[in-house]
């Protein structure tokens, strides 16, 4: 019985890691297209057991968004999805509490997406 719980936790940790690089190779993939457009900002939420919110934005010569992305989820399966309401923005228009006025989360991503471009 022992050795089978075990077992089953060393299988469960393989695939713990196994999925935890296919969601990195995802990210880094999504975040090289953008820094192919220009500089990168990029801003994380906090919280441990809470839906954490990675976003990142290129800026194009204007400083204004020519790229995003955005992951949120609590799980590997979370996927970097981009955030076109938010292209042609320039930098100054970029409003985190107007544009995500119910999400706390992405508010903080955002405004340290903002400020690490800076």
């Amino acid at each position: 019985m022992t050795t089978s719980l075990i077992i089953l936790a060393a299988i469960a940790w393989l695939g713990q890691i196994a999925l935890g690089w296919w969601q990195i190779q995802r990210f880094n993939h999504a975040f090289d297209r953008l820094c192919q457009l220009g500089p990168v900002g990029v801003g994380r939420s906090g919280g441990r057991f809470k839906p954490r919110v990675v976003l990142a934005l290129a800026f194009d010569a204007q400083q204004r968004v020519c790229g995003s992305m955005m992951m949120r989820g609590l799980t590997v399966f979370a996927q970097p999805k981009p955030l076109v309401q938010l292209h042609g923005l320039h930098q100054h228009d970029l409003l985190p509490d107007v544009i995500f006025p119910e999400d706390r989360a992405c508010q903080t991503a955002l405004s340290l997406a903002i400020k690490a471009k800076s």
